[in-house]
Formats: structure tokens, sequence, C-alpha cells
């Protein structure tokens, strides 16, 4: 049996959390490293096909949230400093995506940057360079507009304030791409990181209220928003709920019912074996899914974070952050 919500009926929020941590435990290597899912032959999806070093930074982020420990966390701090280079980027010693080209080099340093701030170390090589590169020309421009909140998070994970003259170039270059609807480039994830990049630079999102009414009106009656190809709408759902829990209306009747529906809907991707897969009936659960699904029921309010949580801004891509609060990497 694959897919199809195993027991999602009856599932507690307990039974979902325990099989999240059993599931992570089942994808840990012996070298502190994380395989994309359990069978050993499977390449990833998404995130975790791209880069060996996301499902490391998706099992560290949701150890946070929920208040594990991770299995080896010496081993995985350990593998994560041997893939920083004198440069100051980190290397992915796997994964489909050229490790040398910009766009690798900027995720896999910020997603190694934010699990060394998980487990307490500084990396060994200043990482900055890699975000200098993109700002001596317009270089941030020939990376895909989904890039746009890295940087902010990036700081976030160095412990430092992002410069005004990044954050300047950022803002036009999101007002310039933002339509009348609020979308950018009719993309739910170029939409969602720019409303990341508001809420962790500290200013209302402009055109906000028509970002979130259409958001509202692509949600398929599934509770999905799966509403492009697969490759194109792989995290709609996790994307879609955070434009709505941090900018919709405290209280929109609207906004609880698509949440509810939402939760209904990445239920029936999860598998027998605990894990989730990007759609129902996904033969592979993968640790990719298994954070933007997770991510998903923490923003529905099926899931909670584990009291006392601090710095939630830097876990991942937001999952955890509390409507309503100012968050501000520039001051």
């Amino acid at each position: 049996m694959t897919g199809a919500g195993f027991g999602a009926e009856t599932l507690s929020s307990q039974e979902v959390l325990d099989d999240i941590r059993a599931f992570l435990r089942n994808v840990a290597g012996p070298d502190g490293s994380f395989r994309p899912g359990i069978d050993p032959e499977y390449r990833g999806n998404s995130d975790t096909a791209a880069s060996g070093l996301a499902a490391p930074a998706y099992a560290a982020i949701l150890s946070a949230t929920f208040g594990w420990e991770l299995p080896h966390p010496d081993r995985t701090l350990d593998f994560i400093l041997s893939c920083q280079k004198p440069d100051g980027a980190f290397y992915a010693p796997t994964g489909n995506m050229d490790p040398e080209i910009p766009l690798s080099k900027l995720y896999n340093t910020l997603q190694s940057m934010v699990i060394l701030r998980l487990l307490g170390a500084k990396p060994k090589y200043d990482p900055m360079p890699v975000v200098d590169f993109f700002f001596s020309g317009d270089e941030f421009k020939n990376i895909p507009l989904y890039t746009t909140s890295f940087f902010p998070l990036f700081f976030i994970a160095a412990g430092k304030r992002m410069p005004a003259h990044i954050d300047e170039l950022m803002v036009a270059y999101l007002k310039e791409e933002q339509q009348d609807d609020g979308y950018l480039r009719d993309h739910v994830a170029s939409t969602f990181h720019a409303a990341h990049y508001y809420r962790l630079t500290g200013r209302q999102t402009p055109r906000a209220e028509a970002m979130v009414e259409r958001v509202l009106s692509d949600q398929k009656e599934d509770g999905s928003w799966s509403i492009k190809e697969p490759d194109w709408d792989v995290h709609a759902c996790f994307d879609a709920l955070f434009i709505l829990r941090q900018l919709g209306r405290p209280g929109d009747p609207r906004i609880t019912k698509a949440c509810e529906k939402a939760t209904a809907w990445i239920l029936t991707c999860r598998n027998p074996e605990g894990g989730f897969g990007h759609y129902p009936e996904t033969r592979h659960s993968d640790v990719d899914a298994l954070y933007f699904h997770a991510g998903g029921l923490v923003e529905t309010g099926f899931l909670q974070v584990r009291e006392g949580l601090e710095n939630e801004e830097l876990l991942g891509w937001g999952h955890a952050m509390i409507p309503g609060k100012t968050y501000n990497c520039l001051a």
C-alpha cells in the first residue's frame, strides 16, 4: 500500500509526530548525513534531489521545531563542516545540481548555515563572499525569483544584520515583479518567498489582501494548491498556507476552512512507514516532502511546536513564525 493517507481519518497529531521522528531516524546515516528516503537507491525529489545538504537541513529544522535531538549530532556537525571550502561556500557531496553554480552555492551555504546555527557552531571560513557575489552587480536577478527570501534568512542564520543596500535592491526587484493580484510571475512559490522576505525584514507585505484572496480562490476542492505541473507546484500547499497564516485576517472563517481542507489533503500524502510523499499515491517518502508537509501541518495548527521555542524565524521557510510578531533582520 502506498500514499492514500495511510490511516489519515483516525490519525492523532502525536502519532504523526512519532512517525516523523522515526522516519528521520531511519534515514540518518552513520556519518551524520541523511538520505532523502529509506531506500538507499532513492535519489530524492525537489530539494533533496538537487542537494545532499537538503535532507540534513530539514532533519535539523524539524528536530529543533519539535524538541528532538538529531540521531548523531556530533557527526552531523562534522559532516556539514567538511562540506565548506576556503571560498566560504558549502558544496553538497551528492545531488543533481552542479555544486559550482551560484544558485547551488547560495542554497547549500544557506542550509548549512542554518544547521550550524541550530547546532551552536560556526563555519570554518567566512561565508559572506557567497552573498556578496550576487550584489556586486545584478547577479541576484539571474537566479530564480523564489530565492528572494534566501538572503534575509542567510543573515539571520549568520547572526548578522542584512545590509541596507541589499535590502534596497531586493525591495525594488520585488516591486518590479509583483502583479495587481499580489502574485509574482503567477507562481505561488515566488509569491510565498516575497511574503517571507517582507516578514523577515519587518515590513508590511504589499498587496497582502489581494495575495490572500488569490490564494483562497486557487485552493482546489481536495484541499491542495496543485494547479500547475507537479515540479512547479511541489511545495504549493506549504507556500499558500504561509501566506494565509501570516497575512490573512485573524478569525477569517474562510481561512479556517481552507486550513481544515489543507490538513486533510496533507494527511493523504502520508505513507505506511510514517513518512510523506509530495502527493497522494507518491511511492517514496522523502525528507523534502516530510519537511514541507510537517511545516504545513504546523501552519494549519494540526501540529504544535515545542514549548519555549526561540528564534523560530530561523527554522526553514517560516512554518513556525508567529503571525503578527515583528521580525526584522535589518535592525
